[in-house]
C-alpha cells in the first residue's frame, strides 16, 4: 500500500479494458476532469473481434496514493473489465506515432531527410515543398525530432498519444 505522506509524483501509464459502448469514454474522462487530475495522453480502440471491447491507454501522473485512487475509481465505473497499472506491473512496452511536416527548400530539406534516416523516420508525402514524415518510438525519441526540426521548417505535428503494452505472457484481457 502506498506511503499516504508520499508527495513524489511519477508517472503512471494504465490500460482499462471496456466495454465499447456509447459513453464510456466521456465517463472515463469525466472522472479526470471532475477530481482535477491531468490527463497527458489518452487513446482508445476496440480490440476485439466482434468490437465489443475496447483499450484506453492513459498517461497521468500524480503520488503513489493519487494514481491508486485514479485506478480505485476507474474500476469502479460500469462497463469496465480490469484496469492494469503497466508501470507497476512489470515490464510493459510504450510507443506513440506521429506526422511531422517540415517546410523547405535546399539545404533544409536535404538536412530534414538525412535526420529523418537517423531517426528511421518515414517519408509519407512530399511535394516540391514540404515533407510529411510518420515515425514510431518512445516520446522522448519523438521529442527529439521534433526539436531538430524546428530550425529547419517545422510547420505541424500530429501525435497519436501512446500506446502501451506487457511484455512477457501477461495480458490486459
Amino acid at each position: 500500500m502506498p506511503n499516504s505522506n508520499d508527495t513524489t509524483f511519477r508517472n503512471a501509464t494504465i490500460a482499462v479494458l471496456v466495454e465499447n459502448e456509447a459513453g464510456i469514454l466521456a465517463r472515463v474522462v469525466g472522472l479526470f476532469s471532475g477530481r482535477g487530475y491531468n490527463i497527458e495522453s489518452l487513446t482508445v480502440a476496440p480490440v476485439d473481434d466482434n468490437r465489443r471491447l475496447s483499450r484506453i491507454t492513459i498517461v497521468t501522473s500524480g503520488t503513489d496514493m493519487v494514481i491508486e485512487q485514479i485506478k480505485a475509481q476507474l474500476d469502479r465505473l460500469v462497463p469496465v473489465h480490469k484496469v492494469s497499472d503497466l508501470t507497476l506491473e512489470g515490464p510493459h512496452l510504450a510507443r506513440e506515432m506521429m506526422l511531422v511536416k517540415v517546410v523547405g527548400k535546399g539545404e533544409n530539406r536535404m538536412e530534414a531527410l538525412r535526420l529523418a534516416d537517423a531517426f528511421r523516420a518515414r517519408v509519407v508525402d512530399a511535394t516540391t515543398e514540404s515533407l510529411v514524415f510518420e515515425m514510431t518510438g518512445a516520446g522522448d525519441k519523438l521529442d527529439a525530432f521534433i526539436d531538430l526540426m524546428r530550425p529547419i521548417g517545422l510547420k505541424e505535428v500530429s501525435r497519436t498519444g501512446v500506446v502501451a503494452i506487457a511484455r512477457g505472457a501477461s495480458g490486459l484481457a
